[in-house]
């Protein structure tokens, strides 16, 4: 009998300050973002999200744009989706970026 994917996997949004749009870079990768909507990292992990943000703000695998400008967990924005396999998670990872970007969000993804 095949065995049962482990549902352990999440979509996580991080906001992000708004200083973040003073990095050219973020800049040149949103550039549909409209004026007043928020700036998001989105990313996927094993870990519940709330220990995965401890660990970017404390320089753990860190994003730098998460650790320099991480607000706080948006889970309005993933936490219908949660818990997933880990293929799932993957696959939501990239198509909540795309969507949020749709929106006129700023989005950062790993």
């Amino acid at each position: 009998m095949p065995r049962k994917p482990r549902l352990h996997y999440h979509v996580y949004v991080v906001e992000l300050g708004d200083a973040v749009w003073n990095s050219a870079r973020f800049r040149r990768c949103n550039p549909d973002y409209r004026l007043g909507m928020p700036f998001v990292y989105v990313g996927m992990t094993g870990l519940d999200p709330d220990v995965r943000f401890d660990r970017h703000k404390a320089g753990i695998q860190a994003n730098p744009y998460v650790q320099q400008h991480g607000v706080r967990l948006r889970p309005d924005l993933y936490a219908v989706y949660n818990p997933m396999p880990y293929h799932a998670a993957v696959e939501m990872e990239v198509e909540l970026g795309i969507a949020l970007r749709e929106k006129g969000f700023g989005v950062w993804q790993a």
